[in-house]
């Protein structure tokens, strides 16, 4: 993960240089080598996923002349890539921001004991009807069991998250609400739901502890699905995020009617390009991660 980067460019490991000594770990190592195990873990994860997003940024601002102020309208991450996003426009410095996504990884691990609660994918189902069907879910599986919308994906696409039992009733119901497929998503923790909540009073104690700036260029708040650019507002919506919804569809769709009709998914793997083609008809996306993928932008750049 990151390592054909860091091998052919300086930019690149400066980055990971930069993320190892605000963590006091060789997270780079981890990361290039494993074992993906202890990777895989959140709290290592979260950074490791944001170091391959703003290595892949600084290459393509040394290899290709990006600037981020002149070359693009909005910022957006998915969950842990808004945090990516806010280093990416200057909001956040990387070494901050590693430290947040560590606490942040950590926080959501300790919050809810390992097999207590459960995420899983409705496919084929839009959001309102997603939203139902969790909320049927909570309600046929008793007191104190929870189902919420985590994930609003796009393309019929979205992911309910809560306790084992409701979860599972979900995944029941969504069936027979004409879901394509719904199954159980293998994550450490019920993440963007209500049982998050004690990892969002950590958060919103750290980040009340961190210098945020004006970003450079608008970032999309998950929650808000809509820009925000004042410190205060950008504290509250992280805070907001952690037990609230990824709006990612509704992110999407408004930087589509502001008129961006290009998106770049800088860092490992192209999910988020995939779900592009099902949100915005029309908008080209290009996922770059790799020192490949540096060299067919930079080739169409020229």
């Amino acid at each position: 993960m990151g390592r054909a980067l860091a091998g052919d460019f300086a930019a690149a490991r400066a980055v990971f240089d930069e993320i190892d000594a605000a963590l006091g770990q060789k997270l780079s190592q981890l990361m290039f080598g494993g074992p993906e195990s202890e990777l895989t873990m959140t709290a290592n994860a979260q950074p490791a996923l944001m170091a391959v997003s703003l290595a892949a940024l600084r290459v393509l601002e040394s290899e290709a002349g990006l600037i981020v102020r002149r070359d693009a309208a909005f910022a957006a991450g998915h969950s842990l890539g808004e945090y990516s996003a806010l280093a990416a426009t200057g909001a956040l410095t990387i070494a901050e921001t590693a430290r947040l996504l560590r606490l942040r990884g950590e926080a959501m691990q300790r919050a809810v004991p390992l097999g207590m609660g459960a995420m899983a994918a409705l496919l084929g189902l839009d959001y309102e009807t997603g939203i139902s069907v969790a909320q049927e879910a909570s309600a046929a599986s008793g007191e104190h069991e929870i189902c919420e919308i985590a994930n609003d994906n796009g393309g019929g696409q979205v992911v309910a998250s809560g306790t084992k039992k409701a979860v599972d009733h979900a995944i029941e119901i969504a069936k027979g609400r004409g879901a394509r497929r719904a199954m159980l998503l293998s994550v450490s923790a019920p993440f963007h739901c209500a049982l998050m909540e004690p990892a969002a009073k950590t958060m919103q104690e750290a980040l009340g502890k961190v210098q945020i700036v004006a970003p450079k260029i608008p970032v999309i708040a998950n929650v808000k699905a809509h820009p925000v650019t004042d410190p205060d507002e950008i504290r509250s919506a992280l805070v907001a995020q952690v037990t609230g919804t990824v709006r990612w569809r509704e992110s999407v769709a408004f930087m589509a009617s502001r008129g961006v009709d290009c998106f770049l998914e800088l860092g490992s793997g192209k999910v988020l390009t995939g779900l592009l083609k099902r949100i915005a008809e029309g908008a080209t996306g290009m996922a770059i991660g790799t020192p490949a993928d540096i060299a067919s932008y930079t080739a169409r750049a020229a």
